[in-house]
């Protein structure tokens, strides 16, 4: 790896950390400018809804961590490879989640109109969905381009990463349960916020082993 590729390494990790912790900041800010809306109850796309009084702001910003998430994507070959194939694939679900959950949940709001979803909702939970699926399965990717002989401990990491997201992404879809008084439901921005927080831990976990890379 050549000098100024390493700079952009350690720049591109900074960044990604960064973007991981003020968006947690951003939505709970954000959340807090709304009336009404609850953290731990209401989803994060709520927030982006025409209705939302905060709708222009958190689509701008969904946008900007997307453009984050695809940059990092890219930038993550120069630091384990550009030419292997599991880099590659790990690289491409890595854009995948800023392209899905990050600039299409910005471009297209989650609206309802009487109730019923409109064209922008499904548009928006499709591509969102294509960001989560991608999400859930990078750990199983990056533990072949992070081998289990090279870091035992982050193999094992990155497994308990790939568990807990799966459940924190079962408990969010039995929101479509008719029953809105059952616990999971009721509590559905909880697990997503829970979701996010796994896979923000696991981006932060991916970026400090960017930045101390050895060239």
């Amino acid at each position: 790896m050549r000098a100024p590729e390493l700079n952009w390494v350690k720049i591109t990790a900074v960044i990604c950390i960064v973007t991981c912790i003020a968006d947690f900041i951003v939505l709970f800010l954000l959340g807090n400018c709304y009336p009404g809306y609850s953290q731990l109850k209401n989803t994060i796309s709520s927030l982006g809804a025409s209705v939302s009084l905060v709708s222009d702001a958190i689509s701008f910003w969904w946008i900007l961590i997307g453009i984050v998430f695809v940059f990092f994507g890219i930038i993550i070959r120069k630091a384990f490879g550009a030419n292997l194939k599991n880099v590659k694939i790990a690289s491409l679900l890595i854009m995948f989640y800023g392209l899905g959950e990050g600039i299409g949940s910005g471009l297209f709001k989650a609206n309802r109109i009487n109730g019923e979803p409109t064209q922008s909702l499904v548009i928006h939970d499709v591509l969102g969905g294509i960001g989560v699926v991608a999400a859930l399965i990078l750990p199983l990717i990056m533990n072949k381009v992070i081998t289990k002989k090279q870091m035992p401990r982050f193999y094992f990491f990155s497994w308990v990463i790939f568990v807990v997201g799966i459940i924190m992404m079962f408990l969010f879809t039995i929101r479509f349960s008719p029953n809105e008084h059952n616990f999971f439901v009721f509590y559905k921005g909880l697990w997503q916020r829970l979701f996010l927080l796994n896979l923000y831990i696991y981006f932060i976990t991916i970026s400090i082993i960017m930045y101390n890379k050895e060239v």
